[in-house]
């Protein structure tokens, strides 16, 4: 069997994408997302929000850098990473999604989140 690290994501940034660069020159982006999720509870309908943590690199760091704000609606693809650590005498661990493809909703004139449907291809 063949290991598979595949997630997508869908929702809005949590605040504005941020940049830096690495002591070699390499351009990081850092950003989150908030993924709301529906589902029925009783006679009514219950709502769950989830955050993630996701990096880019490269040429979509660059183009995430300049075009994510907060409140925007993106999707992304990528991979799963943890990264582990000893903090304070107690072992610590985080999951980062690393992006590999992000889209943003196309922007409609005049129209409402329904019809931005359609996404702008951002991967490299």
């Amino acid at each position: 069997m063949n290991p598979v690290n595949f997630t997508m994501l869908e929702g809005n940034a949590c605040r504005d994408a941020e940049i830096r660069k690495t002591g070699s020159g390499a351009v990081i982006c850092k950003m989150s997302i908030a993924s709301n999720r529906y589902y029925k509870s009783g006679d009514g309908f219950e709502n769950e929000v989830s955050y993630f943590d996701i990096d880019c690199f490269g040429e979509i760091a660059k183009l995430c850098g300049e075009k994510v704000k907060k409140g925007d609606g993106i999707r992304v693809t990528g991979r799963l990473k943890q990264s582990r650590w000893e903090s304070e005498g107690k072992s610590r661990s985080a999951v980062v999604i690393i992006a590999e493809r992000v889209e943003f909703p196309s922007k409609s004139k005049g129209g409402d989140a329904k019809d931005q449907v359609p996404y702008d291809d951002v991967s490299f």
